[in-house]
C-alpha cells in the first residue's frame, strides 16, 4: 500500500507533525527522508529494503555510498542524502561535547563515538582530545588494525595531545566482532598510555569500547 492510500492520521508525516518523531517506527523515519519509492514498490518498502540491507540505522550510520548504492531504488542522489543527514547527527553532537564539559553528559559521549565507530569491520582506535574544561577540541581516529600494546604507538597519541594543547583524553576504540567487554590487552594499552600521557601533564580520564549497541567505560568499571 502507497503512503497517499493510507488514512492521514497513519502517513508518517501526519504522525510525526501530530505525536512527534518517537511516535514513528524506523522504516516510517527513513521514509520521510526517502520521500518517494519507485515503480512496484513504495517507499515505506523501499525504506525497509536500506535497513534490512543495512541491519538497521546502526549500520546506516556507517554505510558507504557503494553499500548503499547496492539497494534497489537508491541512486547516486539519494545515498549523498542518507550519508550527509548522518554527518549531520555527527557534528551535532560534536558541537554539543564542545560546548560542555563532557561528564555533564556521559551518555552524549557514548552516543557520539558509536556513531564514528560502531559496527565498523575493521578494529580502529581513536582519541578524543579535551582541553582544561574538559570540553571536546576533536576526535582523532589514529591507528587502524588488530589493537596490542604495540601497534598503538604512545609517541603519536603524546604528539597529537601537545600539538592540540589538550589537558585531558578519552581513548576509544571498537571491536568489529559486537562485543563491547574489554580485553586484557586493552587494560594493558591503557595503563601504558596513561603511564606516557602524564608524562606531558595529560590525564586520561576513560577508555570507551565500542561494540554493536553497547559501549563499556573503563572509568565506570574503576579500570582508570
Amino acid at each position: 500500500m502507497s503512503i497517499k492510500a493510507l488514512p492521514a492520521a497513519l502517513r508518517p508525516r501526519e504522525k510525526l507533525l501530530s505525536h512527534g518523531p518517537a511516535a514513528l517506527a524506523d522504516t516510517e523515519l527513513l521514509a520521510l527522508l526517502l520521500r518517494t519509492g519507485l515503480r512496484g514498490r513504495s517507499v515505506l518498502e523501499l525504506a525497509g529494503d536500506v535497513l534490512t540491507h543495512c541491519q538497521g540505522f546502526g549500520g546506516l550510520m556507517q554505510a558507504q555510498p557503494q553499500q548503499l548504492g547496492q539497494v534497489r531504488g537508491l541512486g547516486p542522489a539519494r545515498c549523498a542524502e542518507l550519508i550527509a543527514v548522518m554527518e549531520v547527527a555527527r557534528r551535532a553532537l560534536a558541537q554539543q561535547l564542545r560546548s560542555a564539559p563532557v561528564f555533564d553528559s556521559p551518555n552524549r559521549v557514548k552516543d557520539y563515538v558509536a556513531l564514528h565507530l560502531g559496527r565498523l569491520e575493521r578494529e580502529i582506535f581513536a582519541v578524543l582530545y579535551l582541553d582544561a574544561q574538559h570540553r571536546l577540541i576533536d576526535m582523532h581516529k589514529l591507528f587502524l588494525g588488530t589493537l596490542t600494546q604495540t601497534s598503538v604507538y604512545p609517541r603519536e597519541v603524546v604528539r597529537q595531545a601537545m600539538t592540540l594543547n589538550a589537558a585531558a583524553v578519552i581513548l576509544v576504540h571498537n571491536h568489529p566482532s559486537g562485543v563491547a567487554e574489554p580485553s586484557r590487552a586493552d587494560e594493558t594499552l591503557t595503563q601504558s598510555l596513561k603511564t606516557s600521557l602524564q608524562l606531558v601533564d595529560v590525564r586520561v580520564l576513560d577508555h570507551l569500547v565500542v561494540g554493536t549497541g553497547q559501549v563499556v567505560s573503563f572509568a565506570e568499571r574503576g579500570l582508570i
